[in-house]
């Protein structure tokens, strides 16, 4: 029996035009809400069409991993709408420690830094999409939804829907919702938070959906009026360039794994080690940033985001 789900990401797409168009127009007239460049939102959206080609080139890859899986599991929860419920939780958990293995673990932050290299925070920059996540073999995150007899079909279309539910929340015209629908659901305002380069901000707020999800895990943090997020990277690129942008990482991790006098050890953690790790402790990671920053204000020590650092 053939299984088969609505590719929801494609039906979806005319729906992202027209609210980017929107949005847009709200930013024009009101003069709030955000700003746009040209130039960024150009290159976000060849990188969505990007991510849309090594969909297309390697997605059999993935597939074909699943549908192994599912040859052996002994498995199979059908296909009714509570299991479909059910998944989308489930994938939604997945897709949360996904995430924040690719903030943790620099050669999934290879891949995925690029959604965060830009400086500007709207609607196109949900578009602003991977072309690298297939060498991450972060596929293998799904493998125990599969062998427990969710299909494989079904995994990708909860995947879909959460990324869809992703792309609203890319956004500035949105302040705050009401306050039951921040405490469970990700929101404009936590994933803006998400996106800040403050040390505040560095590593929380990993959730598609749920954002409970980081209130269980201890990574989530609230967006602070008075420190408002300031969009990019650490150290930003300077780039409008789409190769720089979806490869600059891989490129620093062979640049620093390949240094000449080297331990093997040292080699393995450019790699695989937190982003800002060096063999020579020359560079800050995330929890080094935020000790840094409490030096200079420890008026912040306690409050969200440095509430585990002295």
């Amino acid at each position: 029996m053939t299984i088969s789900y609505p590719d929801v990401v494609s039906l979806a797409v005319p729906f992202f035009i027209a609210l980017i168009l929107i949005e847009l127009a709200w930013i024009t007239i009101t003069k709030r809400g955000g700003r746009y460049e040209t130039r960024d939102a150009v290159t976000s959206l060849v990188m969505g069409a990007g991510n849309v080609a090594s969909g297309i080139v390697l997605g059999f890859i993935a597939w074909g991993f699943f549908m192994v899986l599912w040859d052996i599991t002994p498995f199979d929860l059908g296909h009714s709408w509570w299991i479909i419920a059910l998944c989308f939780v489930l994938d939604d958990l997945r897709y949360y420690w996904v995430h924040r293995f690719g903030h943790k673990v620099r050669w999934v932050w290879a891949s995925h830094v690029n959604h965060h290299s830009s400086q500007h925070y709207n609607l196109t920059t949900a578009l602003r999409q991977t072309w690298t996540y297939t060498f991450t073999f972060m596929m293998v995150v799904r493998a125990p939804l599969i062998l427990m007899g969710f299909h494989p079909a079904m995994v990708l279309f909860c995947g879909g829907l959460n990324l869809i539910y992703q792309f609203w929340i890319h956004t500035e015209a949105i302040n705050k919702l009401p306050r039951w629908f921040e405490a469970v659901m990700n929101t404009p305002s936590h994933h803006r938070a998400h996106h800040g380069r403050n040390p505040r901000y560095l590593d929380c707020n990993y959730a598609g959906v749920l954002i409970i999800w980081d209130k269980m895990f201890g990574s989530f943090v609230p967006e602070q009026d008075h420190d408002k997020p300031d969009y990019g990277l650490v150290h930003n690129i300077g780039t409008f360039n789409p190769l720089r942008v979806a490869f600059h990482e891989w490129v620093g991790i062979w640049r620093d794994a390949s240094k000449p006098g080297l331990t093997l050890k040292d080699r393995l953690m450019y790699c695989v080690a937190p982003p800002g790790w060096s063999h020579d402790n020359s560079r800050d990671m995330a929890d080094g940033i935020k000790a840094k920053h409490l030096k200079r204000h420890p008026e912040d020590q306690g409050t969200p985001g440095f509430e585990h650092l002295s």
